[in-house]
């Protein structure tokens, strides 16, 4: 037999207002070590005579450009307000 439906009661969650904000700091931390990383192996490449260095450079640079644009667009760029 079917069991009575019972009617829901809407759960409430208390919001924590500062997890926001450490979630965006740990995004903003998180991206920005892998910019400077990024920009480090750049660099390093640039330095190298590897056959295949103009592509992994062209590569990291496309993957770094795509990083900084997300750091702007959300706000997170040099330690953005929070």
């Amino acid at each position: 037999m079917d069991k009575p439906a019972s009617p829901e009661k809407p759960i409430r969650r208390a919001v924590k207002l500062d997890h926001h904000d450490s979630v965006r700091s740990h995004v903003r931390e998180r991206i920005s070590s892998e910019v400077e990383h990024l920009e480090r192996r750049i660099a390093s490449l640039r330095m190298s005579r590897a056959p295949h260095a103009d592509i992994l450079i062209s590569t990291y640079q496309r993957l770094l450009d795509r990083k900084k644009g997300f750091l702007q667009s959300w706000n997170l760029k040099d330690g953005g307000p929070l």
